[in-house]
């Protein structure tokens, strides 16, 4: 019985001490043309009050109007592993309002992003993963809501 113990413990040991398994094993190389972004989120108090939004876009030269890239994020889950993953297939030309801009009022480099208004789970547990074509960057924000909840009335 107590050799048995031992080799329990050795075993338990053994692994405890064992490299972490690499959490991007469960991902797909990305394909040609694409690169893959990986978001590590800090780890949180109530994460069910947190969403992430993801921004893939560019550097470009605007003007006055307000401007948005063409493209849409699609989910897949990484084959036996179950974990969620983002796609941004193409990236096109967008949105812009048409307002006037004052004469000789100069262009500057902003960042112009996919437009998309929504929002992903926050997990903490595991990177978010996103492939997007080369040459776009991946910027994303947190969004967090209040504990506090309100009701509604009848109406």
């Amino acid at each position: 019985m107590k050799i048995k113990l031992a080799i329990l413990t050795a075993i338990t040991c053994a692994s405890t001490f064992a490299a972490s398994p690499d959490p991007m094993k469960a991902f797909p190389a990305p394909e040609a043309g694409f690169v893959r972004k990986v978001i590590q989120l800090p780890k949180v108090k109530n994460p069910e009050l947190y969403r992430v939004q993801l921004l893939p876009g560019k550097m470009m030269e605007v003007d006055c109007n307000t401007r948005s890239l063409g493209g849409q994020l699609k989910k897949e889950t990484a084959q036996g592993w179950g974990y969620d993953y983002w796609v941004l297939p193409q990236i096109e030309p967008g949105m812009s309002t048409m307002m006037a801009c004052p004469p000789n009022a100069p262009k500057k480099q902003a960042f112009v992003s996919v437009y998309s208004e929504e929002l992903h789970r926050y997990n903490y547990k595991l990177p978010m993963v996103v492939y997007v074509p080369e040459g776009v960057e991946l910027r994303y924000r947190v969004w967090t809501a209040k504990d506090k909840t309100q009701t509604a009335e009848n109406g």
